[in-house]
């Protein structure tokens, strides 16, 4: 499976917060030939590389494979659907947008219903969204109908962004950046250290149920205990948004290194070390302090005793919507920095974190 190719089927996959699973049988297929498995009742995977020899610390990269989304909580007698999100929205963004469905029968089509400007009063244009006035609408007329569709309550809903690339431009389009993009990096990344010198022992988490408070990976931190640990991230592009003075996670500008933000202070020590490593490579970075957001790492710093930890981002423009925009080029900054820091780790470097 080539890299873009794995990219283009992570973000596609369909993988709200606790229904992973399509996420996890492609992490499965592209490492199958040099990696066995293990998985929890929570659709954590563990990876453990065929390359590891035992008796050297354990480095963990982690990545989270769920998206936000929604779920079904009710269905209204005149066929449209009642939702609850699952993880954090920007509920103005909502309306007229394409999703897919869960069913008995596999996903189907539906739309978060946008009102006709031609039936809407003054009020309503002005009203604000909130999950008491949105709807799905799958096209049917009654609950009954509904029922005929297969769809219950509880399924679970994502985005209908199909993925596409701008060759051209490197240019990436598509839903669930947070975190496919990260997955991708981690998988590539595991799939490149087959060829590295390593004085550790490596192992890879996919983990799950990030967007909706870091449960995951708080069940896979009792089942093993890693020396070191790095988080890959897609993490909020700011380029767009912020003044020049302030960007630090900006298109094109490389792989982000978060130092702290809302949930966590990554240890200074590692995180040191990770920008020695990307500038003695070359490898185009940035360094970014964020007020808000959260991430793995917040669960994995303090865990076993406290696990030293830095993330590593991908910027993403709108992120946590249904359209996203990132750069190939950013993908690979990413992932040649994880490679490069397992590379440079070792027993006596990671003690003096």
């Amino acid at each position: 499976m080539k890299d873009l190719e794995l990219i283009e089927k992570l973000c596609n996959a369909r993988g709200a917060s606790g229904f992973e699973d399509e996420v996890v049988a492609i992490a499965r297929e592209y490492c199958k030939d040099f990696a066995t498995f293990k998985e929890d009742s929570m659709r954590n995977l563990y990876i453990y590389p065929d390359y590891n020899k035992g008796g050297r610390p354990l480095v963990m990269l982690d990545a989270h494979s769920d998206e936000v989304g929604f779920m079904v909580q009710a269905i209204k007698p005149d066929g449209t659907l009642r939702i609850v999100p699952i993880g954090g929205w920007n509920e103005k963004s909502l309306p007229s947008s394409k999703v897919q469905i869960f069913t008995t029968a596999g996903y189907i089509s539906g739309v978060i219903a946008a009102g006709s400007p031609h039936l809407m009063t003054a009020e309503q244009r002005n009203a604000p969204v909130s999950y008491e006035n949105i709807v799905i609408d799958i096209g049917a007329t009654s609950d009954k109908e509904v029922a005929e569709f297969g769809v219950e309550v509880g399924a679970p809903v994502v985005p209908l962004s199909p993925f596409e690339y701008d060759a051209k431009h490197g240019v990436l389009h598509g839903k669930a950046f947070d975190d496919r993009l990260g997955v991708a990096a981690l998988l590539q990344c595991l799939k490149k250290l087959k060829d590295e010198r390593l004085s550790v022992d490596i192992i890879g988490i996919i983990s799950s149920q990030e967007e909706v408070g870091e449960r995951g990976i708080t069940a896979a931190m009792h089942n093993i205990k890693p020396d070191a640990a790095i988080c890959f991230e897609g993490g909020p592009a700011d380029d767009t948004s912020a003044p020049a003075y302030m960007i630090q996670d900006g298109l094109r500008r490389g792989v982000m290194l978060r130092y702290m933000d809302r949930t966590v202070i990554c240890t200074p020590r590692f995180n040191e070390l990770a920008k020695s490593v990307a500038q003695s490579r070359g490898i185009k970075h940035q360094l970014a302090v964020r007020s808000g957001g959260g991430n793995n790492g917040a669960y994995i710093v303090s865990s076993n005793g406290g696990t030293p930890v830095i993330v590593a981002s991908i910027p993403v423009r709108y992120i946590h919507t249904f359209n996203c925009i990132a750069a190939i080029e950013d993908v690979e900054s990413c992932v040649s920095l994880g490679v490069g820091v397992c590379a440079s780790l070792n027993k006596e470097i990671i003690e003096r974190f």
